[in-house]
């Protein structure tokens, strides 16, 4: 079967990791449908060329760029935009037929202008659609913030999908509570890193956190203060942060103010591969976030062999078990600097293997591709 994916995030020239969890999913079911990836970038220059093709990890991804409005009038600005993405979607989409020939299925990917091009361009073409949600915005308040009109016209769209996936459970009831779904698949990210070689242990007190760092959801200032009171108790405790964003400087500031300047590095964003190699070489993985609808970093962690201390906050609840770490509350200081203290005095109970074992089967690229492929099958009636 031919499926045209169409994501609202996708890697593209302004951040190489944007939407990075969605093209894995994209390349894993790519094993077993033909798949056509369609990425509408914008703000980009007209020095770019306006469309590119990709053709080298198994799937065909095109790229489409437009670009955006400067007006300083934010109604004119969406409704400029909102044109130029509809007409980059067109020209996407006669060359998807000219190159790839016609999709049995459109799969957008989070609301709401891929979900809109994908019923639009579906109900024209006589196309069937589904969706697949990874947004947060859903279990924090920021969509119940949108307005009637957004509201209505996502319930309008996604009552028309033939099938409607979540990364998790937790997101999935968030769609229903908002009326959004009656019921729902969940396939999750694909956890990079099952493949490569196990590595050791290491060295006890050793702590990573990878994350952007937009302090109100990751609450990366949490870790620090912990940190400070949990090396009152235990100096082997270091730090050591991976990634980057608008509060950096603060939480560099505040890294000083507590005086961690010595067990603290920041290394700013890096790829994927590089992360991984740190997380080898890392004791244990931190994830102290407010909100998350899956966790890949949590994932990634436990691949590695590291144990994880993390947040009930919504993903990392389906990877963390006696097992493989500790869960605490959200935006608790003090149980987090416990919970250092205590994985680092208990280190040996955590085997590379046995923490790798708890993620292996259910998130590798073949079983996300064969989750989304099932439900392929069943929206073509093909099961």
């Amino acid at each position: 079967m031919h499926v045209l994916f169409l994501p609202k995030w996708y890697p593209g020239l302004k951040d190489p990791q944007l939407g990075d969890f969605l093209r894995k999913q994209a390349l894993a079911t790519a094993a077993f449908a033909r798949m056509s990836v369609v990425h509408l970038e914008p703000g980009t220059s007209e020095v770019v060329p306006a469309a590119e093709v990709h053709e080298g990890d198994g799937a065909w991804e095109l790229t489409m760029r437009y670009r955006t409005s400067t007006c300083s009038f934010l109604p004119w600005r969406k409704a400029i935009n909102g044109i130029r993405y509809v007409r980059a979607g067109q020209q996407a989409w006669r060359r998807v037929i000219q190159e790839r020939g016609r999709p049995d299925l459109i799969h957008a990917y989070i609301l709401l202008r891929p979900v809109a091009l994908a019923w639009w361009t579906g109900r024209r073409a006589g196309v069937p659609f589904m969706v697949s949600e990874q947004s947060s915005e859903f279990i924090t308040a920021a969509y119940a913030r949108r307005g009637r009109a957004y509201h209505a016209i996502s319930r309008f769209l996604l009552r028309r999908a033939r099938a409607i996936t979540a990364v998790s459970a937790w997101l999935g009831e968030a769609l229903k509570q908002h009326g959004l779904c009656d019921q729902y698949h969940i396939v999750p990210n694909v956890v990079p890193g099952i493949d490569r070689p196990l590595p050791p242990a290491g060295r006890p007190g050793a702590f990573l956190m990878v994350a952007d760092l937009v302090d109100h959801i990751k609450n990366v200032s949490g870790v620090l203060r912990a940190l400070a009171s949990a090396r009152s108790t235990d100096e082997r405790l270091r730090l050591i942060i991976i990634g980057d964003g608008t509060d950096r400087a603060m939480l560099e500031q505040l890294t000083d103010r507590l005086g961690l300047r010595g067990a603290v590095t920041f290394l700013g964003r890096m790829p994927n591969t590089e992360v991984l190699d740190r997380m080898a070489e890392a004791f244990a993985v931190i994830v102290n976030s407010n909100v998350e609808t899956f966790s890949v970093v949590t994932g990634e962690a436990l691949a590695q062999g590291k144990p994880v201390i993390a947040t009930r906050c919504g993903g990392p609840q389906a990877f963390i078990t006696q097992a493989n770490g500790i869960l605490i509350e959200p935006t608790a200081d003090a149980a987090l600097a416990d919970a250092m203290l205590q994985l680092t005095r208990d280190a040996d109970r955590y085997a590379p293997a046995d923490v790798r074992a708890t993620v292996s089967d259910r998130f590798s690229p073949d079983a996300v591709g064969h989750g989304f492929h099932a439900i392929y099958q069943a929206v073509l009636g093909h099961a």
